[in-house]
């Protein structure tokens, strides 16, 4: 190649490569700037971005694992509700057996007494029944239990189980029509009360165990989605201090890149002093 050419000047080639090239880098540290991320696209890292994205899908999914645990959460804390009012109303059923249990009492006091009685009785059936969130009761007869997800995969469930506090049940051993019009069955159900109280409370504390380990759990995904969001960052954010710095020194280098341009295209005007 002729070292003096009108046709080809290699400098000016070298200088518009290396100012393309300055252009280039300016170009994606603005976009880094802009954006707060070093990898914003599969084409600037597809290994990194990929390993972010399956991330992001993860930390997303533990938001439905957030909402199934608050749900659940909520529903037995209705169902404890319901189930402490029951236990409230057994033990002032109890005062209200142990009262009439006297023999010597006249016919008008008895009456009164079993007449509380049974509106307590019937109170504990409306609590039962009107114990409920969602959709679900877990302390109604034929109640269902309650499995919140506990994993962003959906292969893990944490299972409360129901606790029936209906009379008549398992726990409330009162029946739909208990009574104490006599002191021979108010000295009965006396027991029969006493032994309802001691399954209720048995019942509220399953469930509040239940309760309590949703609630760790549910710190728990709130720790698990924070910590992969770290790592996200970790994994693709900018660090903007550095990208300040490098901004300033590529603005820099583009304008030298273009004198440097501006003098390698001067350099063939040169040639006319030959011909003069």
């Amino acid at each position: 190649m002729a070292l003096n050419s009108v046709n080809t000047n290699v400098g000016a080639m070298v200088a518009l490569q290396n100012l393309n090239n300055t252009n280039s880098e300016l170009n994606s540290i603005q976009t880094r700037i802009n954006t707060g991320l070093k990898v914003g696209s599969a084409k600037d890292n597809g290994a990194t971005w990929a390993i972010a994205q399956n991330q992001r899908a993860t930390s997303l999914s533990l938001n439905a694992v957030k909402d199934s645990l608050q749900r659940s959460q909520s529903t037995i804390d209705v169902a404890i509700a319901g189930g402490e009012t029951v236990s409230d109303l057994l033990v002032q059923m109890k005062e209200k057996a142990l009262a009439a249990s006297e023999t010597t009492l006249d016919t008008t006091s008895r009456n009164a007494l079993n007449d509380d009685f049974v509106s307590l009785r019937d109170q504990i059936a409306k609590a039962v029944s009107n114990a409920e969130f969602n959709g679900a009761n877990l302390i109604k007869s034929g109640g269902t239990a309650v499995g919140a997800l506990a994993n962003a995969s959906g292969s893990s469930t944490i299972t409360v189980a129901a606790q029936d506090l209906s009379l008549g049940g398992g726990n409330v051993t009162v029946a739909t029509t208990a009574s104490i019009g006599t002191a021979t069955a108010a000295a009965s159900m006396l027991t029969v009360v006493q032994a309802s109280i001691d399954n209720v409370s048995s019942a509220l504390a399953k469930l509040g165990t239940g309760s309590k380990s949703l609630q760790s759990h549910l710190t728990f995904i709130g720790k698990l989605q924070d910590t992969i969001d770290a790592g996200v960052g970790n994994l693709v954010d900018a660090d903007l201090a550095k990208e300040s710095a490098r901004l300033q020194a590529l603005q820099t280098k583009q304008q030298l890149g273009i004198q440097a341009l501006s003098i390698a295209n001067a350099s063939t005007s040169s040639l006319l002093g030959l011909f003069r």
